[in-house]
């Protein structure tokens, strides 16, 4: 299995955001965990939500049909209610919709309180692909220690975001200590717009972090036996989970 983030831009044109985007899963190989930062397709354009939350109802069933012998994940804004909003995660795999979480820490420096509602924190959870444990925090999800709890046990964690440059180092020494306290391999897939701090990375159990801010795809296998020899020899009791 191969563990791909997508550090790309998000631009004000949605169709091409789309397109961009499916153009690249196509790229990836079979049986790939694709990961795109959060909220991809649109970015946070607070302007334009109805039309957002529209588009991603498209965009959901395209990159639902891409999803065979791949799985992907990716943020969208999506309407509540009449007057609400929320920023969900969707996970597909095999041209289904297997998973939904929306975000429970909103961004208040953001504005992301006066825009989003907060998900159901009941729906951060770990799941199953193929006997894989997975599970997603979004963004600024990862400075919330109660959420860490949440997802011990973990084979792989997903980190779709949107992190501004201003906390560049934040988000990658918070990346990579979850991989380390969790035993497990972290996807943190960050956005490439000028504003954004990048750093997205793929890091093992035991902290090897693959990191280059000037590509678009990031890769590397998956090895379970690696997850199972670091919780062998540094026991912190993860092994019963």
């Amino acid at each position: 299995m191969n563990l791909i983030a997508l550090q790309i831009k998000t631009s004000q044109d949605f169709e091409k955001n789309l397109e961009e985007l499916k153009n690249l899963i196509i790229s990836c190989e079979e049986n790939s965990i694709i990961l795109a930062p959060e909220l991809a397709l649109s970015g946070f354009c607070y302007d334009r939500m109805e039309e957002a939350s529209i588009f991603s109802l498209k965009a959901i069933e395209e990159l639902k049909e891409l999803s065979h012998n791949k799985t992907i994940a990716l943020t969208f804004i999506m309407k509540k209610d009449k007057n609400s909003f929320l920023n969900t995660l969707y996970i597909f795999h095999n041209k289904q919709i297997i998973h939904t979480q929306s975000k429970v820490q909103l961004f208040p420096l953001g504005d992301e309180l006066e825009h989003f509602v907060a998900g159901n924190e009941d729906d951060i959870k770990i799941i199953e692909i193929n006997g894989i444990k997975i599970a997603t925090l979004i963004c600024f999800e990862l400075r919330f220690p109660r959420l860490w709890e949440k997802i011990k046990g973990v084979d792989i964690i997903l980190n779709p975001a949107m992190w501004g440059i201003k906390r560049k180092d934040h988000y990658e020494s918070i990346s990579k200590s979850l991989a380390l306290v969790n035993q497990c391999f972290v996807i943190a897939c960050n956005s490439a717009d000028d504003n954004m701090a990048k750093g997205s990375a793929i890091i093992s159990p035991f902290g090897n972090v693959i990191k280059d801010d000037s590509k678009i795809v990031l890769q590397t296998d998956f090895d379970k036996d690696e997850i199972l020899k670091v919780r062998k020899y540094i026991d912190i009791g993860l092994s019963k989970k």
